[in-house]
């Protein structure tokens, strides 16, 4: 369904992404993980379209949508929840999910109004709070919004930066319930998660990224999940090793003089 080869990305002469290869699979989950810093929200928002790459291809359906611009990445069928759900905090919820369909108001406003019951259907927590402004409500119900208004765009592939972030425990167990309905309704979706234990539940497929690279691809239970968390949040993979041992030091420290 999307293809990605060779992406390379920078900010400034910092290169973010350095070759990145992976694929997602229609009608899975996919889920990316890594430490801070891997680049897992650079090649999400290459993907949207926000930052253009600077070497490298993307396609998705088989066409290429290689540096596209936002608007045509969300016409193709990709939609992205951005990391800090990033709602529009003087915007009630109604306004927000009208907000979501906004490439497609000046064809069927009763379709839109439609999919916004549906929605509620989905979220009836947002339901009762359609005239509160999102800025106003919880952290969970604000990435319930960010979730509803990104499926105000009918995406074909669902992208998710960081669903969890700083949320209880609770609340992210919700989450991610969402996220499989979601994926049982027929919604392909591409996660990037710091909570390894909850994704790998959900998750078909996953990859590791270390340092702008892809360093491992392969099915929950491949790698132990002790392995995989200690990659994904602590970056003790190959790479990482490598690079310590070309510092001159196997463990990672630097010498220092006395």
């Amino acid at each position: 369904m999307l293809e990605i080869n060779g992406i390379a990305a920078a900010y400034g002469n910092i290169e973010a992404l350095r070759g990145v290869d992976l694929s997602v699979e229609e009608g899975g989950i996919t889920c990316l993980l890594g430490p801070n810093g891997a680049g897992k929200t650079t090649l999400m928002m290459t993907i949207a379209g926000i930052v253009r790459p600077r070497r490298g291809s993307i396609s998705f359906l088989d066409r290429d949508i290689t540096g596209m611009k936002p608007s045509g990445i969300v016409r193709r069928g990709i939609a992205l929840v951005p990391e800090n759900r990033l709602v529009f905090p003087d915007m009630n919820v109604h306004e927000n999910l009208v907000a979501g369909a906004y490439l497609r108001l000046g064809k069927s406003k009763a379709k839109v109004r439609q999919d916004i019951d549906h929605v509620f259907t989905r979220f009836p927590r947002l339901e009762e709070r359609t005239k509160q402004l999102a800025g106003t409500l919880s952290g969970g119900e604000q990435q319930m919004l960010a979730v509803a208004r990104a499926l105000m765009a009918r995406p074909k592939l669902l992208m998710m930066d960081e669903p969890s972030l700083g949320l209880a425990p609770l609340v992210v167990e919700e989450i991610f319930r969402i996220i499989s309905d979601l994926n049982a309704d027929g919604t392909t979706i591409f996660l990037v998660e710091q909570n390894a234990h909850m994704a790998l539940q959900v998750a078909d497929h996953f990859f590791l990224l270390e340092q702008g690279q892809v360093t491992f691809s392969g099915k929950p239970g491949q790698l132990s999940e002790h392995e995989v968390i200690q990659r994904a949040y602590l970056g003790k993979g190959p790479q990482r090793e490598r690079a310590a041992q070309d510092r001159g030091h196997p463990d990672g420290t630097t010498h220092q003089s006395g």
